[in-house]
């Protein structure tokens, strides 16, 4: 019996997708709920599983082509066998003499523990091309995981940069297609830069009694929220809620010749992936404690690590911080995310001397920018809520008294 494997239902706002990798190929067996194909679109990797045990009969999408909602990618064979391997690639039964070498691999010649070896086996993975990190490079049962696992890595890897052999003076091109996301992130930040009348305006916040805070009850903290670190995304966002919520038309956004006010404040947490970047929101922040975003956001940075933030993820936000600082960035313009109508940017913490009460002191300064639709947001507005924000990072009590 033939069973059809069929593109996911994708939400109203995809349109379509690209088959961007097959898992199996016909002829090679198949088990329920297994991988088989992703299907790339603008926004996430969906995985296509499989709804049978059986055989891969029949690809009818190959890598590369575009498909639609609910189209039909290719058929399973239930309950078939696999074709059996030729003789040729069939293991050769064990003799004397290779138990005594698998013996002597495992007692150390090759530098593999036996547990790595068995599991090796039974995963069909060539140890000579797996790095061991144990004591004098000891391939451990870990390492044979991290090698399985990247294997059957389910999302599609970004392309990699060509190792040729260059002569000297010889000019070497290689192109490859832009992927469909990095596609339409290119179109949405050319259309946020061609429909917004967007500004940018700066301040700069002392990042000492934040830090303060953290170091005096980071061990507390994890130990009391099971091992959620406390960051400086929690503050941030907290303190941009309380702003948002001070001002409404920064938490606003425009359709048409409306304007939509949300009272809610969904933040969205710009990520970067492998893919591109992706910005996953955090729903109704007004009601979350820093354990609940600090461990939020963790997750997010684990799925987007793995290709596994959905599209739900993905849509809605009002508002968006986007934090260049931890990659070394000291002072960006960051691009509205449309339909929002701003977006803060976080930045490295640097030591710079500051005057304070009449003193020079060195303190850990932090640029802040908040670019926004002048269109919506007068510059005053944009200001006081940029400031609100300094303030309430200054003096984290206020964000807990409300003041």
């Amino acid at each position: 019996m033939a069973i059809e494997i069929k593109a996911p239902t994708f939400p109203e706002s995809v349109a379509e997708g690209t088959v961007a990798t097959w898992h199996k190929q016909p002829g090679e067996a198949v088990e329920r709920d297994e991988i088989l194909v992703d299907i790339e679109t603008d926004k996430v990797v969906l995985e296509v599983p499989a709804s049978a045990d059986g055989v891969l009969e029949e690809i009818l999408a190959n890598e590369g082509d575009t498909v639609e909602s609910d189209q039909l990618l290719g058929k399973i064979k239930e309950g078939a066998a696999p074709a059996a391997k030729p003789a040729a690639e069939e293991k050769p039964a064990a003799t004397e003499e290779t138990k005594e070498s698998s013996a002597a691999q495992a007692s150390g010649d090759e530098k593999v523990a036996p547990a790595a070896r068995k599991l090796a086996n039974e995963k069909d993975v060539d140890l000579s091309k797996v790095q061991g990190s144990g004591k004098g490079g000891l391939i451990t049962k870990e390492d044979v995981q991290k090698a399985v696992s990247g294997a059957a890595s389910k999302s599609a890897p970004a392309p990699a940069a060509p190792q040729v052999q260059v002569a000297a003076g010889e000019k070497v091109e290689k192109r490859v297609p832009m992927s469909r996301m990095r596609q339409t992130i290119a179109k949405r930040l050319v259309q946020a830069q061609q429909t917004a009348a967007m500004l940018t305006t700066y301040n700069e916040v002392d990042m000492k009694p934040v830090m303060d805070l953290r170091k005096k009850y980071k061990d507390q903290f994890e130990k009391r929220h099971d091992g959620t670190r406390l960051g400086f995304m929690s503050f941030f966002v907290k303190a941009a809620t309380e702003a948002l919520k001070r001002f409404p038309d920064v938490n606003a956004s425009i359709d048409g010749t409306d304007i939509v006010y949300h009272a809610y404040q969904d933040i969205g947490v710009a990520v970067s992936t492998s893919r591109g970047l992706m910005v996953p929101v955090l729903r109704d922040c007004d009601s979350m404690n820093l354990a609940d975003i600090e461990g939020t956001i963790a997750d997010f940075g684990k799925r987007g690590r793995e290709g596994k933030i959905g599209i739900d993820d993905l849509q809605g936000g009002t508002f968006t911080i986007t934090n260049g600082g931890i990659f070394g960035s000291l002072m960006s313009t960051p691009i509205l995310n449309p339909p929002q109508t701003a977006i803060l940017g976080m930045h490295k913490i640097q030591e710079r001397p500051m005057a304070v009460n009449g003193q020079v002191e060195i303190r850990p300064m932090m640029y802040l920018a908040l670019s926004y639709d002048h269109r919506m947001i007068d510059g005053k507005d944009a200001v006081q809520f940029l400031v609100t924000i300094k303030e309430l990072l200054e003096d984290p009590a206020r964000i807990l008294l409300d003041v």
